[in-house]
């Protein structure tokens, strides 16, 4: 239509001047991208987050793989192209003159674009963690807390704008995305934490709710797109024109497709649910030791070494199938280590200690 593409090219305008004149940024902003990466809140923030708080931690995780679905769909209904296949593809410049848009290694992605998955994803999970930070300085009384709770309600708004514009510029910036596809992401994020914001239940989930929660995501996504595919509409049409105009064929990654995100955030739910209702949560995270300083610390660390240990096993690669399979297998294992296993093995340590003193 004529307006998407006066958005499109007013886009490509744009993109061309941040890659003219913020080059001396791009090591900040490639880094800003990794940050609005939605894979780090399962790595990172949930890690940090549910040992401080099991709440705002399980919040977190439903947030992010609710939001993450919610972004599949629309990617899948609004057909939003990226910046650098779209240049060469279109009819609107005279004379086949293209605009020459810089591709980096992280530029080819492989879904549609519209809305961007990593603006949302971070606006949805620093929307949860600024508003849990909140929480504890709106119930204090005096004066004095109460301006202090207005310096620390604009301090940490501030902070999360800062991110969430730095995030939106380097998505723009490496020509993965259009200035309005990132503008979207981020309200439709900041939209679904306020949702979970009044959704308490999740906190009570039985497995039952999460395996039912599962399969409710999984049958609709796989039935959506097979419906759509009967009616001759292909909503994988994104990954060949990124396999077409990715400057690198190494840049393109299986990880970066649709289904790839489903399977990983369907694993990270079920490791959720299986984490927090196993016997070893119950042993570990309910005992005397969850109180204590020294283990919810010694927990943070052992979570965050462990999960960065795997992510240095490699998925294979060469059998689609087999690599949604493992994908899921290593989703569902790194909720579960951060919930259950660490827990369970640094409180049999501290009370394996505690009977040495005594």
């Amino acid at each position: 239509s004529i307006t998407m593409d006066l958005l499109h090219s007013n886009g490509v305008l744009i993109i061309q001047h941040l890659q003219r004149d913020y080059r001396a940024y791009q090591d900040f902003l490639n880094f800003m991208s990794h940050v609005g990466d939605p894979r780090n809140i399962f790595s990172i923030y949930f890690p940090l987050w549910f040992q401080l708080n099991q709440v705002v931690g399980t919040k977190m995780i439903w947030v992010a793989v609710i939001g993450d679905w919610f972004n599949l769909i629309f990617k899948w209904i609004l057909f939003g192209h990226r910046p650098y296949w779209w240049v060469q593809e279109t009819m609107i410049y005279p004379n086949r003159s293209s605009p020459c848009l810089e591709q980096f290694p992280i530029t080819c992605e492989t879904g549609p674009g519209s809305p961007s998955g990593h603006a949302m994803g971070s606006s949805c999970v620093w929307y949860v963690m600024v508003t849990a930070a909140l929480s504890y300085t709106v119930r204090w009384k005096d004066k004095s807390a109460v301006t202090l709770h207005r310096l620390t309600w604009s301090f940490l708004w501030s902070i999360f704008w800062i991110i969430q514009i730095s995030v939106c510029i380097s998505r723009v910036f490496i020509a993965t995305h259009f200035p309005h596809q990132v503008i979207l992401g981020v309200f439709a994020g900041i939209l679904v934490a306020e949702a979970f914001e009044h959704t308490p239940a999740i906190q009570t989930a039985s497995l039952r709710m999460y395996i039912k929660t599962n399969l409710f995501l999984f049958i609709f996504a796989l039935g959506f797109y097979l419906v759509l595919k009967l009616l001759d509409i292909d909503l994988l049409w994104s990954v060949p024109k990124a396999k077409k105009w990715c400057a690198n064929p190494e840049w393109i990654n299986i990880d970066t497709t649709p289904f790839a995100g489903l399977v990983r955030n369907l694993g990270a739910l079920f490791g959720l649910g299986l984490g927090i209702n196993s016997e070893m949560f119950i042993t570990s995270c309910k005992g005397k030791n969850s109180c204590k300083i020294s283990f919810r610390i010694l927990c943070i660390a052992a979570s965050l070494a462990t999960l960065q240990l795997y992510n240095l096993f490699k998925i294979p690669t060469h059998t689609e199938y087999l690599f949604y399979s493992l994908s899921f297998c290593k989703s569902a294992a790194m909720p579960l280590t951060v919930v259950a296993l660490v827990p369970y093995c640094v409180h049999s340590l501290m009370r394996t200690t505690e009977k040495k003193l005594n």
